[in-house]
């Protein structure tokens, strides 16, 4: 299970079996940005940790691509 949360509780989760690898997670990351908004307004910053899956070009570029601020 893979949650993203924000100040109002949970925006968006993921479930697999198993573990995520970058294809799911990018599929999450583009599920979640469904939710967000264009940067400064609201749920508009997304946090990740330095983890290598959260560093692919095909996943900064969507979240940019989005207008989305983000923070690693």
């Amino acid at each position: 299970m893979l949650p993203a949360l924000s100040l109002d509780g949970i925006l968006h989760v993921s479930v697999v079996e198993g573990s995520h690898n970058g294809t799911t997670f990018y599929d999450f990351v583009n599920g979640l940005l469904d939710k967000m908004n264009p940067y400064p307004g609201p749920k508009s910053v997304l946090v990740m940790d330095n983890a290598s899956i959260h560093k692919s070009e095909e996943l900064i570029d969507l979240v940019h691509d989005r207008y989305v601020y983000l923070f690693s």
